[in-house]
């Protein structure tokens, strides 16, 4: 009978106790603040794909692309924010989260995102301070980005060579066959790399568009972000 009761016992402390819940993993969706021109997301290996409105619900596996004049805001995870342009395709290809099994704010464990730049430019917004938890990586066919720390990056890829932008904080972005490259604010690495060290951005004119573009996109981001956590109740992401 006692054993019972021992049993007993420790059965309701793994229904309510933080220790021994296992984290649930599961698909998440990203948000859209904003979105300009013809932008449209679904499904490639399908070929079906509708226009992307302030309702869409983007998820991992989808496609999103944008023709020319054309531009998208979203967050991908809190802490993540992003500014896809014109001309520019990406695959999301992780949006998840996991979660204590009491299912409460509290009990969020991780957030991740994984995206694929195809071909164009993203501008990426991460803020470390807004939430510890999430995880994020970019990545093109040369390079990938995964920041740990606050930053604001531009990221260009034709497919067969990429450029990285950074215009505040710093990023490391590692290759495949190369070492690591810290990129601090005013600084941008092409691969594959003319240079073992980043180049001043004040010297070409493609990465000071870059600059200037991140730090307009990286304001009205933090601002449609703001909005975003006043608005969504907030056991949700």
């Amino acid at each position: 009978m006692r054993c019972c009761s021992i049993a007993s016992v420790l059965a309701v402390c793994c229904l309510f106790g933080n220790g021994c819940s296992e984290g649930v993993s599961r698909a998440t969706v990203a948000t859209v603040f904003f979105v300009k021109g013809n932008v449209a997301f679904g499904s490639a290996e399908r070929n079906r794909f509708q226009p992307v409105t302030l309702q869409s619900r983007i998820h991992d596996g989808n496609t999103v692309h944008s023709l020319n004049g054309a531009s998208i805001n979203l967050a991908f995870v809190p802490g993540a924010f992003a500014r896809i342009f014109g001309d520019s395709e990406i695959k999301v290809e992780e949006l998840r989260i996991t979660k204590d099994g009491n299912q409460t704010a509290s009990g969020m464990r991780d957030r991740s995102a994984r995206i694929r730049l195809i071909r164009g430019k993203i501008i990426v917004l991460f803020n470390r301070s807004y939430t510890s938890k999430s995880q994020f990586a970019i990545t093109t066919r040369q390079v990938t980005v995964n920041p740990d720390s606050d930053c604001l990056f531009c990221l260009w890829t034709d497919g067969a060579t990429t450029r990285v932008t950074c215009a505040r904080g710093e990023v490391t972005a590692p290759a495949d066959t190369q070492a690591p490259a810290a990129i601090t604010a005013g600084y941008f690495q092409h691969w594959p790399r003319p240079s073992k060290e980043p180049l001043a951005a004040a010297r070409d004119a493609a990465a000071q568009a870059d600059v200037m573009e991140s730090l307009e996109a990286g304001e009205e981001l933090l601002d449609q972000a703001a909005g975003w956590e006043n608005r969504r109740p907030q056991q949700v992401l």
